[in-house]
């Protein structure tokens, strides 16, 4: 199989900004909901229980095929 499942935790900060993190790469969605299960009761996930993100990703895909914009104080660059 060429697929794998990332485990995101995600939730907006003041002034409209984000903070992400990278939980792992997984070889399947039942092993990220795993982690998902552990990770949720850690300080810090806790609080925020319900930002968790599982995205399937095709390996050797290119996903950024048409540049990026930054996102700063509530406006792009």
């Amino acid at each position: 199989m060429n697929e794998v499942f990332a485990l995101w935790h995600s939730y907006e900060l003041n002034e409209g900004e984000e903070e992400s993190k990278l939980i792992g790469i997984y070889a399947s969605h039942a092993d990220a909901e795993a982690a998902r299960a552990r990770s949720v009761a850690l300080p810090g996930f806790c609080d925020h229980p319900d930002n968790f993100l599982i995205e399937s990703h095709t390996l050797g895909q290119d996903k950024w095929t048409e540049g990026f914009v930054t996102w700063r104080n509530g406006a792009f660059e």
